[in-house]
Parts: C-alpha cells; sequence; structure tokens
C-alpha cells in the first residue's frame, strides 16, 4: 500500500468533486504487489501536475512516525518505562526477600559456620545478577523474535531495536536487580545465628 498526501489547496479541489469541502486530506492506494510502491511512487510524480502533491510509500510514511517527529511520544515512552522499572524493582525486591525468609534457616548455618555478613550479602547479590542476566537474555531473545513475527505480519511497519537502547535497558536492568535485592541481602546478614536455626 502506499499514501498519496495531497497538499491543503489539491485536497479542497478533490473534496468539492466528492461534495466534501475540507474533508479529505490523503488518499491511500492499494496495491497489488506491494514491493513496487516506489516504483509507483516515481510513475506518479512524472504525471503533469502531480509534482504539487506529497506523495509517499507506506513504508515512508510510516519511518515518519517517531518520537522525533511525533510531539509528546518521546515523554510518554519515558513515562512508561519510568513505570516498568518501578514495578521491576518492586517485584526483584518482593522476591528476594521471600527468597532470603525461605533459606533463613540455611543463612543460619552459614553463619554458624563462620560466614562473614560481606560473605552473606556477596552470595545473595551474585545470585540476582545471575538470575537478572539470564532474564535480560531471555527478554532481548524475545524481542527479536517478535521482531521478526511483526514484519511478517505488517512488513511495512518499522521496528527498530538499536544497540544503544540494548545497552540501556541491559543497565538498567542489572542496576534495578542489584538495588533491589540489597536491602532483603543486608537483612540477611543480620540475622543471628542460633534465632535463624530455630526459624521454622
Amino acid at each position: 500500500m502506499m499514501a498519496v498526501s495531497l497538499s491543503p489547496r489539491a485536497a479542497s479541489t478533490s473534496s468539492n468533486t466528492a461534495r466534501a469541502a475540507g474533508k479529505a486530506s490523503a488518499f491511500y492506494v492499494k496495491l497489488d504487489n506491494p514491493a513496487n510502491a516506489d516504483a509507483v511512487v516515481k510513475e506518479i510524480r512524472t504525471v503533469p501536475g502531480m509534482q504539487t502533491y506529497a506523495i509517499r510509500s507506506m513504508r515512508e510514511y510510516l519511518s515518519m512516525m517517531t518520537p522525533a517527529n511525533l510531539p509528546g511520544l518521546s515523554t510518554f515512552i519515558h513515562v512508561v518505562i519510568g513505570i516498568a522499572v518501578t514495578i521491576g524493582f518492586i517485584v526483584i525486591f518482593q522476591a528476594m526477600y521471600a527468597a532470603v525468609m525461605e533459606r533463613t534457616r540455611e543463612i543460619g548455618i552459614l553463619k554458624s559456620l563462620g560466614a562473614s555478613k560481606f560473605y552473606i550479602v556477596n552470595a545473595i547479590l551474585r545470585e540476582t545478577a545471575l538470575l537478572a542476566v539470564l532474564g535480560i537474555a531471555l527478554g532481548i531473545t524475545i524481542s527479536f523474535a517478535a521482531r521478526v513475527g511483526i514484519r511478517q505480519r505488517f512488513p511495512t511497519l518499522p521496528m527498530q531495536l538499536p544497540p544503544g537502547w540494548l545497552m540501556r535497558a541491559t543497565a538498567i536492568a542489572i542496576v534495578g536487580a542489584l538495588i533491589g535485592a540489597l536491602y532483603p541481602a543486608f537483612k540477611a546478614a543480620q540475622k543471628d545465628p542460633i534465632d535463624a536455626l530455630a526459624y521454622e
């Protein structure tokens, strides 16, 4: 499919023909073969009088819909990312807190054998980092698989996964996971070995 956008003057003239003045601003032409969109655009532009019209293929038209071209979209995306990071932090905190509480006796055994507070904190943070890395790898794999599926279903819809965003998401996930696990780790390190061994 290709989009043919009309200038306001041309839109008014075409709309009068359809008895809907001021209503038409763009026309869409569906092609038998979408691969010929660029060739059709060039051919229409060669028609006398069509130089005043803005003619774009659907791929080109959709490529213009970026945060830089759509006001407010960038702010909306940052708000959604902030909400997602906050929810992720809460989920990680609850998961690690529950994991620490379930292993209170094991922590007590480690402390009774001479494990230091630093060792306990380090063990919990290492486990959290490992889970975060596995989650990041799974998330990136699903993202690339989803992009392939979306491109097959909607070939004209642009979808980008820039390396900068992947690195940023990785950093946010790892830092958020470690911050979320800090309190449970320090709480585990502060447990008294006797109380931890008596915990049921």
